[in-house]
């Protein structure tokens, strides 16, 4: 992704400053994903693993980038509460 891009992407809801999700972050995600206990803010389930998405400085939504465009809508934030072993900052 695009340094400049990124620099300007802010969560759509708290509008804190987003940058891209580390590995051991995603694949945290990728296996709840897996287990089917992955819900969008909206309450529908997430079925597919993810390839790249971005993360609120506080860790506690993440949103997926499609092909490269992040998705950047505040339904369809992820949040992490629901992910047992997502690390950290």
């Amino acid at each position: 992704m695009d340094r400049k891009l990124l620099d300007l992407l802010v969560s759509p809801d708290t509008r804190q400053p987003l940058s891209l999700l580390d590995g051991k972050g995603l694949e945290a995600l990728n296996r709840a994903i897996a287990t089917g206990s992955v819900n969008r803010a909206d309450g529908n389930p997430l079925t597919q693993p993810l390839r790249e998405a971005l993360v609120t400085r506080d860790r506690k939504q993440v949103f997926r980038v499609d092909d490269g465009i992040p998705v950047l809508l505040a339904e369809e934030a992820i949040p992490t509460a629901q992910i047992a072993d997502f690390p950290a900052a």
